[in-house]
């Protein structure tokens, strides 16, 4: 394998859906507002990816690091365990990575001010603190905490303020729904290796409480971000046609189905399928909340 094949395998491409996804309720509901403005759109959606990149990169070597990754793993490839990349290359394109993202805060700071800073210094901590250093919070239980806080509240809200200066009282619930799904996937993962995290002290949900606690996790997580889309909608935040989610709830139970019987690699297609069910909900979401807005 080449080495620029090897950076592809090491930013992995198909979690970068799920990054998008956030940005896309944020500005359907800055739209929606009458805040919307394309430029730090745009800018927010580069910075998100970009720091799906750098945090994919830090997960990768600093999850070598501590051991989680082995030859046992049932998840997809990574570069540093196989040896493709060395820990030095992963960390200097970390870096390189989030001295992208930051370039793009620096104009998103200028156009909406101090706060982007914060915001932007605070995820890339976020990102390189999930795995790496003396905390490693993805070690302690804290990661389903992290991916909502960042991929829901912070993304969402975030893309909104950097647009109209401002949160519009949407947001708020849109960011619980969009963090519910993006935790999904982090738990499907965790329900997926919980057998080997618990051989490398890795201390997950269904690590401490069992398989059992993480796969009604899980379900509890999807079915509340049904349940907030639809008291948005019951509470006049977003127009009737943001229900065009729903399209997507025959697939969510089909997953829920699968986590509870299947166990192993098997869950890969499963993992895959939740991020899809991610983007696909927020996608439709935003159109319904666009075309509400026309109205």
């Amino acid at each position: 394998m080449n080495r620029v094949r090897a950076w592809a395998l090491a930013a992995r491409p198909r979690t970068l859906p799920a990054a998008a996804a956030p940005v896309l309720v944020g500005t359907a509901l800055a739209w929606q507002a009458r805040g919307f403005a394309p430029g730090p759109a745009v800018a927010a959606l580069a910075g998100a990816l970009l720091l799906q990149v750098g945090s994919n990169f830090a997960n990768d070597v600093y999850d070598y690091e501590k051991g989680a990754d082995t030859d046992a793993r049932l998840g997809p490839l990574r570069v540093t365990q196989a040896g493709l990349l060395t820990p030095a290359d992963v960390k200097r394109g970390m870096w390189a990575t989030f001295g992208l993202a930051t370039l793009v805060g620096v104009y998103l700071a200028r156009v909406a001010g101090w706060p982007v800073v914060a915001i932007g210094l605070a995820s890339i901590a976020a990102a390189v603190a999930y795995s790496g250093g003396p905390l490693a919070f993805g070690y302690r239980g804290l990661g389903d905490l992290f991916v909502m806080m960042f991929f829901g509240f912070v993304a969402v809200c975030g893309t909104a303020f950097v647009q109209m200066g401002g949160v519009p009282e949407a947001a708020w619930p849109a960011g619980f729904m969009v963090g519910a799904l993006a935790t999904a996937i982090l738990v499907v993962n965790n329900v997926r290796d919980h057998e080997t995290d618990r051989v490398t002290g890795k201390r997950t949900l269904p690590v401490v409480l069992g398989r059992g606690a993480g796969v009604l996790e899980f379900a509890g997580l999807l079915i509340g971000a049904y349940a907030v889309a639809w008291w948005m909608v019951w509470r006049d935040l977003v127009d009737a046609w943001a229900l065009l989610a729903f399209v997507t709830l025959p697939a969510a139970v089909v997953l829920i189905v699968d986590l509870r019987r299947h166990r192993g690699p098997v869950l890969n297609a499963t993992l895959a399928r939740t991020a899809e069910l991610l983007f696909l909900f927020c996608l439709l979401f935003a159109i319904g909340v666009v075309i509400g807005g026309y109205q």
